[in-house]
């Protein structure tokens, strides 16, 4: 009762917010149907005895399935063929989170604006996805699916049982946020699904810096673009070890030096977050404390509830994987088996080019291409806008892509018409790269299904029971030159177009390195030995060179250790350049109350733990002299690049001159003595200001406050802010105010497979349940619950929760 009165006093807050604080998020739906004490929120909000043991009549099956639910809220689906078993999947997900499933698709389809209604920001939100082209790829990607049988087979009958749930439901049984935002959910189809992948290569693939970095060069010229913008960092620590030796040979590669378009951009737009990215590695049974391998997993995305994961473990004939699924697409997409178990993180390889177009008349009816007029291609674009008329875009499509920008998108930029070239346009067929992996028992069969996998292009990271370890980056890979994508190209010469496409053969991996690991955690793939030109504006330098150091160390290795290593919380940036701010600041200069806080760092381990003050000093500190000490890049009127931390520890420590110590806004120059001086007084009146403001004591995990919030973060009793926990930006454990771990996974593989886990949410994505944010504290104290995987639906356990029984009416 008390969880019930709870979770009715959650829903009534949200309303009144809702009320009160008009959020611009459409109409409030009628408050008699709201308040209705039948079929309004009340309706929505469960407690623990909610679920019990039930047989459900479900057309569209052709037998019977059960779902053990653990108390975890987890379910583990035993089916008695592959058409059953994803049609089970399809319908347990969405009954646990339809409106996610659908919002998520709608925001990659460019299609809030039907929900939310008149508001500039969505509007143009729903306009960047459709010109970015995720609707163009999803599509492209389905035809694939669909020519092949058995993924087609899969995602329609993952489909069919969501349709399933959807036509079970009343007004009374609506997910709470459709009755919040008074509408319903529509029919779902294999489209969403396709929409939903291309939703996470976008948050995984869909950043660039070439339209900055094509101003930075025009403004500071190639030398000093190249000393600040090293494709690669000093000190690299690469996924595949340096002692690699590659056996192929390689296709060769038009090197031509073309002219980069002297443009500047004023805006850009907007792109997913930069710590999208993660950690994995996995052990050797000859590093380990059983003689068996142990695989760690842990990808970095944006803290949401309803939670970006759904635990799930699939069983039928020929498959029996258990891990981490994405709520609207079928299987496992870091998990395990009986036989292997596989993690993946962002590979950040430059997928992602843009092209200047030049159009011969206004009507853009053809652009200019190796000397002739080409036709271009016209998609009209209809925004249904809730209780408004409907937006028309029209976008131009070139042989390289969409052009997103134009006087209609983007107009500060004038004239300038540019196009992207995208892997993710490119058909492609994911769905059954996973089907296959939630299959593979080896590491052959696991290379098999990576053969299919396109984009976003990823570190899979491999353990087998037979005692094999692998690291295989995986995506397809434009054929480049050397340097090419780095900045704006003109799209009317052949010679900047890709080459093709590495072929899939020579994608860089390694199996069962001396070393005794393999890791990745988002840092460049190879060294400079690998035969193709490989660049991104945004690899990781910190966190990989830290998981490879304590792996190195370590021997008799546990799955306890592996995951106190996911929670590591110390701080390879501060180590690195805190010894050298503190050598020249300024102590003659210093008030007493800046001299008070000196003694935390300069005692400090270097660890971000929620507890230490010195964590959120030294993160103000450096902040402040980062921006100090790259003033020249602060300009209002032009998109810039800043250079990276890697480089600015580097030049601090290295270049005597230290031509970028100089404040450009001020007559004196300043010398690097200054600007560590003035950034630091600089940062501790801000913490001084912060300390009079807050009722919560000065330490990193208040200063940090960390909150995980709802997907539509203004429906603020659906979140959980101030989570306290440590770790940080660049830190093994990654987890900041937005950001961090979304789904740590530990599996030690054997004759009995043992595995760990745990996200930041819970499996209910209804705010009302009980199961909507229970993991959340074992998450924050860097605790895994133990994992059940069943091989029988009958077997016995303390921890199952109840059984549902799933049926075909006519059997």
């Amino acid at each position: 009762m008390k969880n019930i009165l709870l979770s009715l006093l959650t829903l009534a807050l949200t309303i009144s917010l809702v009320l009160v604080l008009n959020l611009n998020f459409g109409s409030i739906p009628p408050l008699g149907k709201l308040f209705d004490p039948f079929g309004g929120f009340w309706a929505n909000a469960e407690s623990k005895i909610s679920y019990k043991e039930d047989n459900l009549q479900l057309e569209g099956l052709e037998g019977k399935v059960t779902v053990v639910y653990d108390s975890l809220l987890i379910p583990h689906i035993f089916a008695d063929n592959d058409h059953d078993l994803y049609f089970a999947q399809g319908y347990i997900t969405a009954l646990h989170r339809l409106w996610q499933m659908e919002f998520q698709t709608h925001f990659a389809a460019g299609r809030l604006s039907e929900i939310f209604g008149d508001i500039p920001q969505v509007l143009r939100l729903d306009r960047l996805h459709r010109r970015i082209g995720l609707p163009y790829g999803a599509s492209n990607s389905l035809q694939m699916v669909e020519e092949n049988p058995v993924s087609k087979a899969a995602i329609h009958a993952y489909a069919d049982g969501v349709n399933a749930y959807i036509n079970s439901l009343s007004d009374k049984t609506l997910p709470i946020e459709y009755k919040l935002f008074n509408y319903k959910p529509e029919k779902w189809t294999a489209q969403k699904t396709s929409l939903l992948l291309k939703y996470m290569a976008n948050n995984l693939s869909g950043r660039d810096h070439d339209l900055e970095s094509t101003n930075t060069l025009n403004l500071i010229g190639k030398e000093a673009f190249d000393l600040l913008f090293p494709i690669r960092d000093k000190g690299l620590d690469p996924i595949i070890p340096s002692s690699t030796k590659w056996s192929f040979d390689a296709l060769e590669v038009s090197n031509d030096t073309l002219p980069i378009p002297g443009d500047i951009t004023a805006n850009v737009i907007e792109m997913p977050d930069p710590d999208n990215g993660s950690n994995n590695w996995a052990v050797s049974g000859r590093k380990t404390a059983s003689g068996k391998p142990i695989l760690a997993g842990d990808p970095h995305l944006g803290l949401n509830l309803p939670s970006i994961w759904f635990a799930v473990q699939l069983h039928s004939p020929g498959i029996n994987v258990m891990g981490a699924s994405l709520p609207g697409a079928m299987g496992v997409i870091i998990g395990f088996n009986d036989s292997i178990a596989w993690s993946v993180t962002n590979s950040r390889h430059d997928v992602r080019d843009w092209y200047k177009i030049k159009f011969r008349s206004p009507d853009k009816s053809e652009y200019f291409y190796e000397g002739e007029w080409r036709p271009t291609r016209k998609v009209i674009n209809i925004i249904n806008i809730r209780d408004k008329a409907p937006y028309i875009d029209t976008v131009i499509f070139t042989h390289h892509g969409p052009v997103v920008y134009d006087e209609s998108f983007m107009p500060d930029n004038g004239k300038q018409h540019y196009a992207l070239r995208w892997t993710a346009h490119d058909k492609s067929n994911e769905a059954y790269s996973f089907y296959l992996l939630n299959r593979a028992r080896n590491y052959k069969e696991f290379n098999k299904a990576l053969d299919y996998f396109v984009c976003p292009a990823q570190n899979f990271a491999f353990a087998a029971a037979d005692g094999d370890i692998a690291m295989r980056i995986q995506g397809k890979f434009p054929l480049k030159r050397q340097g090419q994508g780095k900045f704006l190209m003109d799209g009317s010469l052949a010679q900047n177009d890709w080459q093709g496409f590495i072929p899939v053969e020579h994608n860089a991996r390694i199996l069962n390195p001396e070393r005794g690991f393999v890791s990745s955690a988002n840092q460049f793939p190879v060294d400079s030995t690998y035969p193709y030109f490989v660049y991104d504006c945004n690899f990781e330098h910190y966190r990989n060179r830290r998981i490879n150091s304590r792996l190195s160390e370590m021997e008799a290795i546990t799955a306890k250790n592996m995951q106190e290593l996911q929670s590591d919380n110390f701080n390879l940036i501060a180590a690195e350049s805190l010894p050298i701010l503190l050598k020249h600041l300024n102590r003659e200069k210093l008030e007493q109350k800046d001299l008070a806080y000196l003694a935390s760092l300069e005692s400090w381990n270097f660890s971000n733990e929620p507890m230490l003050e010195a964590p959120a000093i030294f993160n103000r500190w450096w902040s402040k002299f980062f921006n100090l000490y790259w003033d020249e890049f602060n300009n209002d009127e032009v998109q810039l690049r800043r250079p990276g931390t890697p480089q600015t520890i580097y030049l601090i420590r290295y270049d005597s001159v230290q031509t970028y110590a100089d404040l450009k806004a001020t007559p004196e120059v300043e010398n690097l003595s200054d600007i560590v001086t003035q950034s630091y007084t600089a940062a501790i009146s801000e913490l001084e200001k912060w300390k009079l403001e807050s009722v919560h004591e000065l330490n990193w995990g208040n200063y940090k406050y960390t909150s995980i919030n709802h997907l539509v973060p203004q429906l603020s009793a659906f979140s959980v802010k101030g989570v306290i926990n440590g770790g940080g930006k660049h830190i093994v454990n990654a987890t900041s105010a937005r950001h961090g771990p979304s789904w740590r996974m530990v599996v030690e593989l054997g004759d009995e497979v043992k595995a760990w886990g745990v996200y930041p949410g819970g499996q209910s994505g209804n705010p009302g349940s009980p199961f909507y944010s229970n993991f959340i504290d074992t998450w924050s104290k860097g605790k895994h619950y133990p994992l059940l995987f069943m091989k029988d639906p009958l077997e016995k356990s303390e921890s199952l929760l109840f059984v549902q029984t799933l049926q075909n009416p006519t059997l």
